[in-house]
Protein backbone atom coordinates (compact mmCIF):
# COMPACT_ATOMS: atom_id res chain seq x y z
CA UNK A 1 0.00 0.00 0.00
CA UNK A 2 1.38 3.26 -0.99
CA UNK A 3 0.66 6.69 0.29
CA UNK A 4 1.12 10.13 -0.55
CA UNK A 5 3.30 13.02 1.88
CA UNK A 6 3.36 16.93 1.10
CA UNK A 7 7.38 15.75 1.00
CA UNK A 8 6.49 13.02 -1.86
CA UNK A 9 5.07 16.27 -3.96
CA UNK A 10 7.57 18.79 -3.32
CA UNK A 11 9.77 16.42 -4.11
CA UNK A 12 8.35 15.98 -7.66
CA UNK A 13 7.67 19.25 -8.44
CA UNK A 14 11.35 19.96 -8.08
CA UNK A 15 12.21 17.39 -10.37
CA UNK A 16 9.93 18.94 -13.23
CA UNK A 17 11.69 22.28 -12.26
CA UNK A 18 14.82 20.50 -12.97
CA UNK A 19 13.63 18.61 -15.98
CA UNK A 20 12.72 22.20 -17.13
CA UNK A 21 8.89 21.82 -17.46
CA UNK A 22 7.00 24.60 -18.34
CA UNK A 23 5.83 26.40 -15.36
CA UNK A 24 2.16 26.06 -16.38
CA UNK A 25 2.55 22.32 -16.73
CA UNK A 26 4.05 21.60 -13.47
CA UNK A 27 1.37 23.77 -11.81
CA UNK A 28 -1.08 21.60 -13.66
CA UNK A 29 0.78 17.85 -12.49
CA UNK A 30 0.95 19.33 -8.73
CA UNK A 31 -2.67 20.51 -8.77
CA UNK A 32 -3.93 17.08 -9.89
CA UNK A 33 -1.54 15.02 -8.05
CA UNK A 34 -2.62 16.97 -4.61
CA UNK A 35 -6.85 16.90 -5.94
CA UNK A 36 -5.96 12.91 -5.66
CA UNK A 37 -4.41 13.13 -2.43
CA UNK A 38 -7.46 14.94 -1.12
CA UNK A 39 -10.18 12.33 -2.69
CA UNK A 40 -7.78 9.90 -0.72
CA UNK A 41 -8.24 11.61 2.66
CA UNK A 42 -5.09 10.07 3.97
CA UNK A 43 -5.85 6.35 3.02
CA UNK A 44 -3.42 4.69 2.09
CA UNK A 45 -4.05 3.26 -1.50
CA UNK A 46 -2.80 0.60 -4.30
CA UNK A 47 -3.31 -0.40 -8.20
CA UNK A 48 -7.43 -0.92 -7.38
CA UNK A 49 -7.64 2.47 -5.26
CA UNK A 50 -6.43 4.51 -8.52
CA UNK A 51 -8.76 2.62 -10.62
CA UNK A 52 -11.78 3.53 -8.02
CA UNK A 53 -10.70 7.03 -8.69
CA UNK A 54 -10.17 7.00 -12.49
CA UNK A 55 -13.88 5.57 -12.38
CA UNK A 56 -14.61 8.62 -10.52
CA UNK A 57 -12.83 11.04 -12.59
CA UNK A 58 -15.16 9.20 -15.70
CA UNK A 59 -18.22 10.21 -13.62
CA UNK A 60 -17.85 13.67 -13.55
CA UNK A 61 -15.06 14.78 -16.61
CA UNK A 62 -14.92 14.67 -20.27
CA UNK A 63 -12.66 11.24 -21.45
CA UNK A 64 -9.80 14.43 -22.84
CA UNK A 65 -9.57 15.77 -19.10
CA UNK A 66 -9.58 12.37 -17.35
CA UNK A 67 -6.67 11.19 -19.23
CA UNK A 68 -4.73 14.71 -18.57
CA UNK A 69 -5.62 13.67 -14.80
CA UNK A 70 -4.81 10.14 -15.18
CA UNK A 71 -1.52 11.07 -17.37
CA UNK A 72 -0.53 13.58 -14.40
CA UNK A 73 -0.99 11.07 -11.54
CA UNK A 74 1.29 8.29 -14.01
CA UNK A 75 3.98 10.64 -14.11
CA UNK A 76 3.95 11.04 -10.22
CA UNK A 77 3.86 6.94 -9.97
CA UNK A 78 6.76 6.78 -12.04
CA UNK A 79 8.63 9.25 -10.33
CA UNK A 80 8.23 7.29 -6.85
CA UNK A 81 8.86 4.00 -8.70
CA UNK A 82 5.41 3.00 -7.75
CA UNK A 83 5.23 1.04 -11.21
CA UNK A 84 2.30 -1.09 -10.04
CA UNK A 85 -0.47 1.73 -9.54
CA UNK A 86 0.26 3.13 -13.16
CA UNK A 87 -3.01 2.81 -14.69
CA UNK A 88 -4.07 2.82 -18.81
CA UNK A 89 -5.93 5.81 -19.98
CA UNK A 90 -8.90 6.44 -22.15
CA UNK A 91 -9.12 5.64 -25.61
CA UNK A 92 -10.56 8.17 -27.78
CA UNK A 93 -11.62 8.39 -31.13
CA UNK A 94 -9.50 10.82 -32.90
CA UNK A 95 -12.59 13.11 -34.27
CA UNK A 96 -12.99 14.72 -37.93
CA UNK A 97 -14.18 17.99 -36.78
CA UNK A 98 -14.13 20.42 -34.64
CA UNK A 99 -17.46 21.87 -32.77
CA UNK A 100 -18.56 24.77 -33.85
CA UNK A 101 -19.81 25.98 -30.79
CA UNK A 102 -16.04 26.40 -29.92
CA UNK A 103 -14.78 27.35 -32.50
CA UNK A 104 -13.72 30.74 -33.28
CA UNK A 105 -14.48 32.40 -37.26
CA UNK A 106 -12.73 34.59 -39.09
CA UNK A 107 -15.68 36.74 -38.77
CA UNK A 108 -15.68 36.81 -35.02
CA UNK A 109 -12.20 37.63 -34.75
CA UNK A 110 -13.09 41.00 -37.54
CA UNK A 111 -15.85 41.76 -34.71
CA UNK A 112 -13.46 41.59 -32.05
CA UNK A 113 -11.17 43.59 -33.59
CA UNK A 114 -13.61 46.57 -34.63
CA UNK A 115 -14.95 46.62 -30.55
CA UNK A 116 -11.09 46.83 -29.53
CA UNK A 117 -10.92 50.02 -32.32
CA UNK A 118 -14.31 51.27 -30.61
CA UNK A 119 -13.03 50.82 -27.07
CA UNK A 120 -9.77 52.61 -28.24
CA UNK A 121 -7.94 49.35 -26.53
CA UNK A 122 -4.87 49.68 -29.53
CA UNK A 123 -2.72 47.13 -26.93
CA UNK A 124 -5.52 44.56 -27.62
CA UNK A 125 -6.00 45.34 -30.97
CA UNK A 126 -2.48 44.94 -31.78
CA UNK A 127 -2.11 42.03 -29.23
CA UNK A 128 -4.93 40.03 -30.87
CA UNK A 129 -3.43 40.44 -34.35
CA UNK A 130 -0.35 39.83 -33.31
CA UNK A 131 -1.22 35.79 -32.14
CA UNK A 132 -3.10 35.54 -35.18
CA UNK A 133 -1.12 36.87 -37.67
CA UNK A 134 1.76 34.12 -36.32
CA UNK A 135 0.21 31.79 -34.57
CA UNK A 136 2.58 31.80 -31.53
CA UNK A 137 1.78 30.77 -27.89
CA UNK A 138 0.22 33.45 -25.44
CA UNK A 139 3.23 32.27 -23.47
CA UNK A 140 5.12 33.59 -26.18
CA UNK A 141 4.47 36.63 -26.90
CA UNK A 142 6.83 38.21 -24.30
CA UNK A 143 9.53 37.70 -26.88
CA UNK A 144 8.23 40.07 -29.29
CA UNK A 145 9.88 42.65 -27.83
CA UNK A 146 11.00 46.19 -29.39
CA UNK A 147 14.16 44.28 -31.27
CA UNK A 148 11.94 41.58 -33.07
CA UNK A 149 9.56 44.01 -34.48
CA UNK A 150 12.62 46.18 -35.89
CA UNK A 151 14.85 43.21 -37.24
CA UNK A 152 11.20 41.38 -38.22
CA UNK A 153 11.84 38.15 -36.57
CA UNK A 154 11.28 36.62 -32.54
CA UNK A 155 13.69 34.08 -31.25
CA UNK A 156 11.18 31.82 -29.44
CA UNK A 157 12.42 29.72 -26.54
CA UNK A 158 9.70 27.44 -25.48
CA UNK A 159 9.75 23.86 -24.18
CA UNK A 160 13.28 23.78 -24.01
CA UNK A 161 12.70 23.99 -28.22
CA UNK A 162 14.39 27.57 -29.92
CA UNK A 163 12.62 28.32 -32.94
CA UNK A 164 12.45 31.74 -35.49
CA UNK A 165 8.86 33.42 -36.03
CA UNK A 166 8.87 36.01 -39.19
CA UNK A 167 6.50 38.72 -38.38
CA UNK A 168 4.81 40.04 -41.47
CA UNK A 169 5.52 43.58 -42.47
CA UNK A 170 2.37 44.58 -42.19
CA UNK A 171 2.16 43.30 -38.50
CA UNK A 172 5.86 44.89 -38.07
CA UNK A 173 4.85 48.40 -39.25
CA UNK A 174 1.68 48.61 -36.80
CA UNK A 175 3.51 47.62 -33.99
CA UNK A 176 6.54 50.45 -35.16
CA UNK A 177 3.81 52.90 -34.38
CA UNK A 178 2.55 51.51 -31.24
CA UNK A 179 5.89 51.24 -30.03
CA UNK A 180 6.27 54.99 -30.84
CA UNK A 181 3.31 55.97 -29.36
CA UNK A 182 3.80 54.17 -26.20
CA UNK A 183 7.74 55.54 -26.06
CA UNK A 184 8.44 52.01 -25.91
CA UNK A 185 12.13 51.64 -27.19
CA UNK A 186 13.27 48.58 -25.80
CA UNK A 187 11.57 45.22 -23.81
CA UNK A 188 8.32 43.23 -24.57
CA UNK A 189 5.66 45.59 -26.98
CA UNK A 190 2.32 44.29 -24.62
CA UNK A 191 2.99 45.18 -20.89
CA UNK A 192 1.25 46.28 -18.08
CA UNK A 193 1.27 50.15 -16.68
CA UNK A 194 4.25 48.96 -14.46
CA UNK A 195 6.09 47.53 -17.59
CA UNK A 196 6.01 44.25 -16.97
CA UNK A 197 4.85 41.39 -19.88
CA UNK A 198 1.17 40.91 -19.78
CA UNK A 199 0.33 37.49 -18.49
CA UNK A 200 -2.05 34.99 -19.30
CA UNK A 201 -4.85 36.12 -16.54
CA UNK A 202 -4.34 39.90 -17.50
CA UNK A 203 -5.20 38.90 -21.30
CA UNK A 204 -7.80 36.67 -20.53
CA UNK A 205 -9.51 39.43 -18.53
CA UNK A 206 -8.89 42.04 -21.45
CA UNK A 207 -10.73 39.57 -24.22
CA UNK A 208 -13.81 38.35 -22.01
CA UNK A 209 -14.67 42.11 -21.57
CA UNK A 210 -14.76 42.52 -24.97
CA UNK A 211 -16.43 39.63 -25.54
CA UNK A 212 -20.17 41.35 -24.87
CA UNK A 213 -19.21 44.79 -27.19
CA UNK A 214 -18.13 42.50 -30.08
CA UNK A 215 -20.93 40.06 -29.63
CA UNK A 216 -19.23 36.94 -29.50
CA UNK A 217 -19.39 34.18 -27.33
CA UNK A 218 -17.49 34.38 -24.14
CA UNK A 219 -16.72 30.13 -24.77
CA UNK A 220 -15.09 30.93 -28.12
CA UNK A 221 -12.57 33.97 -27.06
CA UNK A 222 -10.14 32.83 -25.42
CA UNK A 223 -5.83 33.74 -26.53
CA UNK A 224 -5.55 29.91 -27.79
CA UNK A 225 -8.27 30.34 -30.11
CA UNK A 226 -6.21 32.74 -32.55
CA UNK A 227 -3.52 30.16 -32.35
CA UNK A 228 -6.40 27.63 -34.04
CA UNK A 229 -7.19 30.34 -36.24
CA UNK A 230 -4.25 31.12 -37.48
CA UNK A 231 -3.48 26.93 -38.15
CA UNK A 232 -6.91 26.98 -39.90
CA UNK A 233 -6.40 29.62 -42.42
CA UNK A 234 -2.63 28.46 -43.05
CA UNK A 235 -3.55 25.24 -43.96
CA UNK A 236 -6.72 25.97 -45.94
CA UNK A 237 -4.19 27.89 -47.91
CA UNK A 238 -0.90 25.86 -48.60
CA UNK A 239 -1.89 22.24 -46.89
CA UNK A 240 1.02 21.64 -45.88
CA UNK A 241 0.92 20.35 -42.64
CA UNK A 242 4.65 19.55 -41.91
CA UNK A 243 5.12 22.94 -42.58
CA UNK A 244 2.68 24.38 -40.07
CA UNK A 245 3.72 21.70 -37.21
CA UNK A 246 7.40 23.48 -37.89
CA UNK A 247 6.04 27.10 -37.79
CA UNK A 248 3.54 25.88 -34.26
CA UNK A 249 6.53 24.25 -33.02
CA UNK A 250 5.13 20.92 -32.62
CA UNK A 251 7.24 18.01 -32.55
CA UNK A 252 4.50 15.95 -34.17
CA UNK A 253 2.29 17.13 -36.89
CA UNK A 254 -0.50 14.73 -34.74
CA UNK A 255 -1.10 17.16 -32.38
CA UNK A 256 -1.26 19.78 -35.44
CA UNK A 257 -4.20 17.80 -36.97
CA UNK A 258 -6.02 18.99 -34.01
CA UNK A 259 -5.63 22.26 -34.70
CA UNK A 260 -6.66 21.75 -38.36
CA UNK A 261 -9.89 20.36 -37.75
CA UNK A 262 -12.75 22.00 -40.00
CA UNK A 263 -16.38 22.69 -38.10
CA UNK A 264 -18.68 20.01 -38.07
CA UNK A 265 -21.43 22.36 -41.01
CA UNK A 266 -17.99 22.66 -43.02
CA UNK A 267 -17.51 18.94 -43.04
CA UNK A 268 -21.09 18.40 -43.80
CA UNK A 269 -21.13 20.93 -46.62
CA UNK A 270 -17.65 18.40 -48.01
CA UNK A 271 -19.32 15.10 -47.92
CA UNK A 272 -22.34 16.58 -49.59
CA UNK A 273 -20.58 17.89 -52.57
CA UNK A 274 -19.87 14.21 -53.38
CA UNK A 275 -22.42 13.65 -55.43
CA UNK A 276 -23.66 10.23 -54.24
CA UNK A 277 -27.12 11.70 -53.70
CA UNK A 278 -30.07 11.47 -55.79
CA UNK A 279 -33.47 12.50 -54.92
Amino acid sequence: MKNITMKNIENFKKYLQNEERAAATTEKYIRDISAFSVWLDGKEFDKGVVLAYKEYLIERYAPASVNSVLSSLNSFFRFMEWYDCHVKTLKIQRQIFAKSEKELTQAEYEKLLSAALRKNNRRLYYLMQTICSTGIRISELRYIDAAAVKNGQATIRCKGKMRIVLLPKQLCKMLKGYLKEQGITDGSVFRTKTGKPLDRSNIWKMLKALCESAGVSKDKVFPHNFRHLFARTYYSLQKDIVRLADILGHASVNTTRIYTMESGQIHRMQIQKLGLLRC
